[in-house]
């Protein structure tokens, strides 16, 4: 009755109305009859769900999505099957029980296959809205397993039957995530990113086959309709992240993490192999919006919470990755954990703002726990904005992001001592964009002095040092004047002039180490620090993401300076003797052993060493290397009758002028 298709349209309403009014009575009946063990038998309910949803499919569409659907009128139930169906399909799941309730709502799943209707959607959603709504509290993890079951038994359907799938899910966990849903928690995580990697695999899959003519706009328009899918879940990902309490939220982060795939190592879980390099780069940009979504919005009390080293460690990986976008996305999972003052949005663009206090940061006290957490990973963050700017693939993107970082470890972290790291740090990446040992872009390199401009005038006026705020300002007057592309509000604006080099700039163009150590120390910081130039840590992160290894490229740089220009207030052009070079020089026949030796002690001695000791023993070298140059400049024989080429050092304090280079013997000077 309730599937009546007779030719009269009143006759058959009024049947479909009697075949629904009697499986209403039947489902009335099992409150307190026989049938209450029967009618949930998967032979009646194969009968009765289908013969309920049905009738459904002809109910105007309605927009349920702000909040339970809304009960039908009297007179609705008398009139029209299709409200009188939806009445009677809510009571059947409303007296659904622990046993039963999986019976109920399996054949929704075989009437939507049946009707190929999860793709559009919306009778789909309505139906897991009205379930969702219907059922007890309690049971809403087995609705949410069912729907699981299902994606998995639809893994090879279309990518539009998918992603239809999918939007259901994501109504549903929007539901059921206001409260708590239990064991499915990891379960629902699992099944998405396994869907997610088979979606990216797909996708790899079909570009790589390069099908030319008509099968390649057929390719085209797949790949577009996986890409829905990776969105619909990426979305479900996040918002069921986003609603989950802080403790679960922490382990969701874990567990995403530790799915996404860094060269070089086997630490994930995510099975790649099908993938290739452009689809595990695709799948780690989903993976990292996935956290990006799931991070969003968390605010943790201390920031060894919401960073701890099992978190941070594999999350700074893929930020070394030759990938300018993974890295983007890496910053901006760290802003989401680090910003827990909501000062991000402040702090949008990268620019010379005039006056700081007119942005209202909202800022604390530095707890005990928060300066641990900057003496155990302080260096570690450093590492990682110094060599993100040093990028050759960087774009504006990159930069403002990587200032924000700077300035939201400043809020958030920065107590006198951490401030000095950090403006040794900014020093550090003036000197090389000047010195340009990477041979960076010219863009690049002045995109650098425009992020270091820009933070130290954020930095200054954050610490309220007035000769310190003076000297800043006054540098920034200066290159507006003449050197206007090593500001943000220059350089990242389309057609700016650039410079054909850097070597030959004034000195006040550039933050002068000597400046700001003075106005710093007579404002009573320890500036002593200061006087010790920024060097990364060496790990094996750059190994690991297909960079070479920051030990292969160390050398010591001999700076050409005349006497009369103090050596902190301009960095000129240098020329390199690097390690290689002295190498050479050196007869090392026989020495190879000793000096791989030396080299592993070294990284292990900057591993695990504390900061002070390295640098009292890097002030120890530098007198050392000191003596021995000057040792070197008075070996001279059997001089050419020209010299080949001049070569000015300086060490530490000590300042030589331009010399001959003759042919040199090296006694003993050995060089790490």
């Amino acid at each position: 009755m309730c599937h009546s298709c007779h030719s009269d349209p009143e006759i058959r309403t009024e049947i479909r109305i009697a075949g629904i009014r009697g499986i209403q009575g039947v489902v009335r009946k099992t409150v307190n009859d026989e049938l209450r063990a029967t009618i949930w038998e998967p032979q009646h309910m194969d009968k009765i769900v289908p013969s309920l949803l049905f009738n459904m499919q002809k109910i105007e569409e309605v927009d349920s999505r702000i909040g339970p659907p809304s009960s039908p009128s009297a007179a609705d139930k008398e009139e029209n099957p299709a409200v009188l169906a939806e009445n009677c399909f809510r009571e059947l799941l409303g007296r659904a029980t622990f046993g039963n309730m999986n019976n109920a709502v399996r054949p929704v799943f075989a009437h939507l296959d049946h009707h190929k209707l999860w793709d559009p959607n919306e009778f789909a959603v309505h139906c897991f809205k009205i379930i969702m709504y219907s059922i007890q509290a309690q049971y809403s993890h087995h609705v949410i397993q069912e729907i699981l079951g299902h994606l998995d038994a639809r893994k090879k359907d279309s990518p539009r039957v998918r992603a239809g799938i999918i939007q259901v899910l994501l109504e549903a966990v929007a539901i059921a995530a206001k409260g708590s849903i239990g064991p499915t928690v990891l379960e629902v995580f699992n099944t998405l990113l396994k869907h997610l990697r088979l979606s990216v695999e797909s996708e790899a899959n079909d570009l790589q086959g390069g099908p030319a003519g008509s099968a390649a706009l057929n390719t085209a328009s797949k790949d577009n309709d996986e890409k829905i899918v990776q969105n619909a879940i990426i979305q479900t990902i996040g918002f069921f992240g986003s609603n989950l309490p802080d403790y679960q939220r922490s382990e969701i982060m874990m567990f995403i993490m530790g799915k996404v795939p860094v060269f070089g190592t086997t630490t994930h879980t995510l099975d790649i192999s099908q993938l290739g390099d452009l689809g595990t780069r695709r799948i780690q940009i989903m993976l990292l919006r996935s956290l990006l979504m799931v991070t969003s919005g968390y605010k943790a009390k201390t920031i060894v919470t919401a960073l701890p080293g099992s978190f941070l460690d594999p999350l700074l990986s893929p930020s070394l990755m030759e990938d300018y976008e993974l890295r983007q996305l890496v910053l901006e999972v760290m802003h989401n954990l680090m910003d827990r003052h909501d000062n991000r949005a402040k702090l949008r663009g990268i620019r010379i703002i005039p006056d700081v206090a007119d942005l209202k940061i909202k800022r604390e006290k530095i707890c005990r726990q928060d300066t641990s957490f900057m003496k155990k990973n302080g260096q570690q963050l450093y590492r990682h904005i110094y060599l993100g700017c040093k990028e050759e693939d960087n774009v504006q993107k990159n930069y403002e992001l990587l200032y924000t970082s700077l300035a939201l470890i400043t809020i958030e972290l920065a107590n006198e001592e951490v401030v000095i790291d950090l403006i040794r740090l900014a020093i550090a990446l003036q000197d090389s964009a000047i010195i340009n040992e990477d041979n960076l872009p010219m863009f690049h390199r002045c995109g650098i002095m425009a992020l270091v401009a820009a933070y130290l005038n954020f930095v200054s006026q954050m610490i309220a040092v007035p000769a310190f705020c003076q000297h800043v300002t006054k540098v920034i007057e200066i290159r507006t004047m003449e050197a206007p592309y090593f500001l943000p509000e220059h350089i990242f604006r389309d057609k700016c002039m650039l410079p054909k080099s850097l070597e030959k700039h004034d000195k006040n163009l550039y933050f002068l180490t000597n400046k700001i150590t003075e106005s710093l120390g007579g404002s009573g910081y320890s500036v002593e620090r200061l006087s010790v130039p920024y060097v990364p840590q060496v790990t094996d992160e750059d190994r690991l993401s297909r960079r070479k290894s920051i030990v292969d490229t160390v050398s010591i740089q001999v700076d050409i300076l005349p006497n009369n220009i103090p050596s902190d207030d301009v960095v000129s052009n240098t020329e390199e003797i690097t390690f290689e070079a002295l190498k050479k020089a050196i007869d090392t026949s026989g020495m190879e052993e000793q000096e791989k030796e030396k080299r592993r002690l070294v990284i292990e001695k900057f591993q695990k060493a504390p900061f002070e000791e390295i640098a009292a023993q890097c002030e120890s070298k530098a007198n050392l290397l000191h003596d021995r140059l000057a040792q070197i400049l008075e070996l001279t024989i059997r001089p050419p009758p020209s010299p080949s080429g001049t070569l000015t050092v300086t060490s530490g304090h000590a300042q030589y002028q331009s010399v001959p280079v003759y042919e040199m013997k090296f006694p003993d000077l050995c060089v790490y």
